[in-house]
């Protein structure tokens, strides 16, 4: 083992970093992101109207929407590691994202019979279980289909074609929506039914088409101890990279808070809802290939913090008496960057740090910090909106991102990571 500078930026020369970037990342890569391209069409069908479910249907306050929220993402954390540690364990990654992703479609099934809160939370509850489940395994195996100078571009290309689901699934939402009868209850099932039929065609193409290995890695060591996985907390560059995922999550207050505001601010009709997500995503879908492909040149910490700034500026909008088209087109804009900047980014950052048989438990590890900080945000945002109102809400929301900027400045100050001599 050796230590090297995590965000070592790769120059010019020749080598895997000259080539198209679709030929360097791989067919493995390619078939992870078809899986994720299914998978987030069938997911933003349902989450892009969500919201407008439980406000509209299910009449949820700021307040138990922010609890709804962070239940969505952040309450099944956990089973991140077990995921992580079962995956490396018996190196079995593909078939631990396969239970994830068939426990994600199964509960969209759910989502037609639950008709009252408790009933919708244990469903949103079996759908984030099978998100992390399946999260950690999927992003090892990216990280084992490429070299390491490539990460920031695999990872971008697999974030474009996820986003290229996130982007479609709306307008899938919009098509099924509008042909049934816009909001009614017939509708919500007729979309979540085919929710279900798009993930299940993501299930058939992870069996399919991917590879749980690629010839990239030689054969691991033996199989690695839980006190060997109990090991990673103790190491120096894992805790810096906890404090980056922690403040991450702490200063994502989540999508639907995003539209909401900027729904209510700008007097749109909710038929435009899902339009805002689809903004979003396109931003995203054009951006993470090259963010990807500069954050492995100039360094992935660069980019981190350029996503931060970002998204400090979406709330800063969100807070301002500003309104107006070009103030939505300027917020959503910042806010596909944010992502593009941010999400196969710190992916890309954390992974060289693990050694290879414990890739997907620090992976999972860092997730799960993420997502239990975003359960934390949520929850606290709606209550900020309940007691002072959106504008208010949003402006503590920019001042966390400001805390954020300096604890991940000072976390990745001088940070190393440990890389296998192959």
């Amino acid at each position: 083992m050796y230590l090297s500078t995590i965000d070592r930026p790769s120059h010019g020369g020749a080598g895997p970093g000259r080539r198209g970037t679709l030929t360097a990342v791989g067919a493995n890569v390619l078939a992870l992101g078809t899986v994720s391209l299914l998978t987030d069409i069938s997911s933003e069908m349902v989450t892009a109207v969500l919201p407008l479910y439980f406000v509209l249907t299910l009449h949820l306050g700021p307040a138990a929407y922010g609890v709804m929220d962070g239940l969505y993402t952040g309450a099944t954390a956990l089973l991140r590691l077990v995921g992580g540690y079962t995956a490396d364990r018996f190196r079995t990654r593909k078939a631990v994202a396969a239970v994830g992703y068939g426990m994600s479609a199964l509960a969209k099934l759910g989502l037609i019979a639950a008709g009252s809160v408790p009933a919708l939370g244990a469903v949103l509850v079996a759908d984030r279980a099978g998100k992390g489940l399946r999260t950690a395994p999927r992003d090892a195996l990216i990280t084992l289909s490429v070299p390491e100078p490539l990460l920031g571009r695999a990872f971008g290309v697999h974030r474009a074609m996820d986003s290229a689901g996130a982007f479609a699934g709306p307008l899938v939402a919009l098509a099924v929506l509008s042909a049934a009868g816009t909001t009614t209850s017939r509708a919500f099932s007729a979309l979540f039914l085919t929710s279900f039929c798009i993930a299940a065609a993501a299930l058939l193409v992870l069996a399919v088409f991917t590879r749980d290995r690629t010839e990239l890695r030689p054969i691991p060591a033996p199989a690695p101890s839980p006190r060997a996985a109990l090991g990673l907390l103790r190491g120096g560059d894992t805790r810096r990279l906890l404090y980056v995922a922690t403040a991450l999550g702490l200063s994502t207050v989540g999508d639907g808070f995003v539209y909401l505001v900027l729904l209510r601010r700008q007097g749109f009709a909710t038929g435009w809802f899902p339009w805002l997500a689809v903004g979003t995503s396109l931003v995203y879908l054009v951006l993470a290939p090259a963010f990807g492909a500069l954050a492995d040149r100039y360094g992935r910490a660069v980019l981190l913090r350029w996503g931060f700034l970002a998204l400090g500026g979406v709330y800063l909008l969100l807070g301002s008496p500003l309104s107006g088209t070009a103030v939505t087109v300027v917020c959503l804009c910042l806010y596909g960057a944010f992502y593009a900047a941010t999400d196969g980014v710190l992916m890309a950052l954390a992974a060289p740090a693990f050694p290879e048989a414990l890739r997907t438990t620090g992976l999972a590890c860092v997730q799960t910090a993420q997502a239990l900080a975003y359960f934390t945000s949520s929850v606290a945002f709606g209550l900020a909106w309940a007691a002072w109102g959106p504008a208010t809400a949003s402006r503590c929301a920019a001042a966390a991102v400001a805390v954020a900027v300096g604890v991940t400045i000072m976390a990745l100050r001088g940070h190393r990571t440990k890389e296998a001599v192959r």
